[in-house]
């Protein structure tokens, strides 16, 4: 499992609640999408309120609290200063509270909740980059925590930005800069995090071995060359260069499906757990929004850019970031509660500490609500979109329901 030592593991007291508060998150923007309709502007404030709940709420939140511990694995050293993430999680929590009345109810709390998230995430950053700084090594997933803190700065720099602009109190072109926002979030930051982060923990769990890694190299250029030239091309209005880095980043995550491709095939684990079969419906779901993102690209269509949004956030990321919660989550818990107890008395083991049967009916939910939501979001079908939106909202449950009951494995003792 992983290698790391207790003098660089942070508490699961630190860790625990980013999940707690991620999983909350989660179920109220599965909730949340009960009361929307499957034709929409993403320039609305409703549309671009949710799209926060859930980004920075649940994405952002997880991905915290995974990177605090998982970048002394990465890096191998401890972090510079770990007790940033006491502060980083109330900042984060409530900035995003904040933002989320300030788009549904009063635009002018923008920006005071934007400044709450803009301060958390550059502490984030600036830690993972000092801590950055004591490792030596040099390899390919220190470089995409590099690249994704730098895209993750640009990104929040440029959605106070337009907090800013929405609440009056700067001049901006929005549309231009919402562009450059989302793509540097969602381009920059999540989609290189994931690939750096999958590229350790997809073979571990998986028990592959010795794999080629030419081919996520040059998925990982592609994809900061293409995000770059998106960003730029947005900043100066020059839809040609957009379209140019679009195409660059197709071809960076093309490399990349083909490089878990060759590592599904040495894969040891055959089990269809929870974490398997999340992993399949992820990188199902990616290859289709792709493909769905080439129709848009060629069309232009309002109707494909929604689909491609959604299957791409709803399916790969979440499938990615909830797949993983149940391998990363019982053996922080383990690690810290039955660890010191080996060769003592008798411990459990990881799949032991959560309920197969609710994570199944999550998982099961889950998959349902995605591709009737997406299909709603195609045929722009109100029944199928709410249909989505309800199964959704039931995985969320039994994922709220199995996290609990996770994290307070063993604790009675």
């Amino acid at each position: 499992m992983f290698s790391i030592s207790k003098d660089f593991a942070p508490p699961l007291k630190l860790i625990a609640p980013f999940f707690r508060l991620g999983v909350i998150f989660y179920l109220l923007s599965m909730l949340a999408l009960l009361f929307f309709e499957p034709t929409f502007s993403y320039q609305q404030m409703d549309v671009a309120g949710w799209i926060h709940l859930f980004l920075l709420g649940f994405v952002m939140m997880i991905i915290f609290g995974a990177m605090a511990q998982l970048i002394p694995v990465v890096l191998e050293v401890g972090h510079v200063v770990v007790d940033v993430y006491y502060i980083i999680l109330p900042l984060l929590g409530v900035g995003t509270i904040v933002m989320i009345f300030g788009f549904w109810m009063m635009p002018s709390l923008l920006p005071y909740g934007g400044l709450l998230v803009l301060v958390a995430m550059i502490i984030f950053a600036f830690e993972n980059i000092a801590t950055l700084k004591k490792s030596t090594l040099n390899n390919l997933t220190v470089s995409t925590v590099k690249w994704s803190n730098a895209y993750l700065l640009l990104g929040i720099l440029t959605g106070f930005s337009i907090a800013l602009g929405f609440a009056g109190s700067l001049n901006v072109n929005i549309s231009l800069m919402l562009k450059a926002h989302v793509y540097a979030v969602l381009g920059g930051y999540v989609l290189l995090t994931i690939m750096g982060l999958s590229l350790t923990l997809i073979p571990m769990f998986s028990l592959a071995h010795g794999f080629d890694e030419k081919a996520i190299q040059i998925a990982f250029k592609l994809v900061v060359a293409g995000v770059g030239t998106v960003f730029a091309g947005a900043l100066l209005g020059f839809e040609w260069f957009m379209l140019l880095g679009y195409l660059i980043t197709f071809g960076g995550v093309a490399f990349y499906l083909w490089q878990i491709y060759i590592i599904a095939k040495l894969t040891v684990r055959k089990e269809l757990d929870v974490w398997a079969k999340s992993m399949i419906f992820a990188f199902g779901t990616l290859i289709f929004s792709m493909m769905t993102g080439v129709v848009f690209l060629l069309s232009n269509s309002e109707v494909m850019l929604h689909t491609t949004v959604w299957f791409f956030l709803l399916g790969f990321v979440s499938s990615m970031i909830t797949g993983h919660l149940y391998k990363i989550v019982p053996f922080l818990v383990w690690f810290e509660r039955f660890a010191p107890l080996v060769g003592k008395e008798k411990v459990p083991m990881l799949h032991e500490m959560y309920s197969k049967e609710g994570a199944a009916m999550m998982f099961n939910f889950t998959a349902l609500g995605v591709i009737s939501g997406g299909f709603g979001l195609l045929f722009e079908s109100n029944i199928m979109f709410k249909a989505g939106g309800s199964f959704l909202f039931a995985g969320a449950i039994f994922l709220y329901i199995t996290m609990k009951k996770m994290l307070a494995y063993g604790s009675e003792n």
